[in-house]
């Protein structure tokens, strides 16, 4: 519950950032106002440019929990179809797409996304095709697991005697009554999502500034570390607890899903 309310908070800040604070703060540059400490008027004081330093913290959630929530969705629809089909039909195609995945899986996930981004270019979109890239291998393996041990169920059989068609089936009886482990694994995805779309944006090869990606204000802020190190501490703290919140939320989700821990 924690963990669910501090998400809460990080929603209700990404969602209104704009009421609670102006984007033109964010990057209206005062050169009388460089490198402030936070008082009253600048509470995370001002960066190297004199912007507003709490603007850019707070309007950085939306690039962060964008990528994260968009990347774990677009890659639980894609690879949860594949999953899906790999284990209902198995065969040549289930053979043909696992390998596929064990190839990309046998690449290191920040490798992938760096080849990736340094092929197409440093930007949002390339960086979103990036991490999703990275991420579905793990959604199809674990949805094809999940539908392996649900297709032989009863029921299963029950609605193929009646003909019901292939794609209705998954999608009907056993996508829906595979959607603890998948939903529990989506919630947990975000956090990784999050932690290495700021890694990428920090070397570089992510959200490119001026844009107030946390990852970018980390790789910003590292040169003034010694003379102004509050700007390292809010844009970390902030990636900290969002990463902390959605792994809380998906501890408790598998916890209240588990019909062996309800029993």
């Amino acid at each position: 519950m924690i963990g669910l309310y501090l998400l809460l908070i990080i929603l209700f800040v990404a969602i209104f950032a704009d009421l609670i604070v102006p984007y033109e703060k964010a990057i209206k540059q005062v050169g009388t106002d460089r490198l402030l400490s936070p008082s009253m008027a600048h509470p995370f004081g001002t960066d190297h440019l004199g912007r507003d330093f709490a603007a850019r913290v707070v309007h950085g959630s939306r690039y962060s929990l964008l990528i994260g929530i968009s990347t774990s969705v677009i890659s639980l629809i894609i690879g949860g179809l594949l999953g899906a089909f790999c284990g209902y039909y198995g065969g040549r195609f289930d053979n043909l797409v696992m390998r596929l995945m064990d190839v990309i899986m046998s690449i290191p996930p920040v490798l992938l996304s760096l080849a990736v981004v340094a092929a197409l270019g440093a930007n949002l979109r390339n960086l979103l095709i990036a991490i999703t890239i990275s991420c579905i291998p793990s959604t199809v393996r674990l949805v094809r697991s999940v539908v392996i041990s649900i297709a032989d169920q009863d029921y299963i059989e029950a609605a193929q005697s009646y003909n019901t068609s292939d794609f209705r089936i998954i999608l009907k009886y056993i996508l829906p009554n595979a959607m603890g482990p998948i939903i529990v694994n989506t919630t947990m995805s975000i956090a990784v999502m999050i932690l290495s779309a700021a890694g990428l944006s920090f070397i570089g090869m992510g959200v490119q500034p001026p844009s107030p990606e946390w990852g970018s204000l980390l790789s910003e802020a590292r040169q003034y570390m010694f003379k102004a190190p509050y700007l390292l501490y809010f844009p970390g703290v902030a990636i900290l607890m969002s990463a902390l919140s959605f792994n809380l939320v998906g501890d408790g989700l598998r916890d209240a899903l588990d019909p062996k821990l309800k029993n």
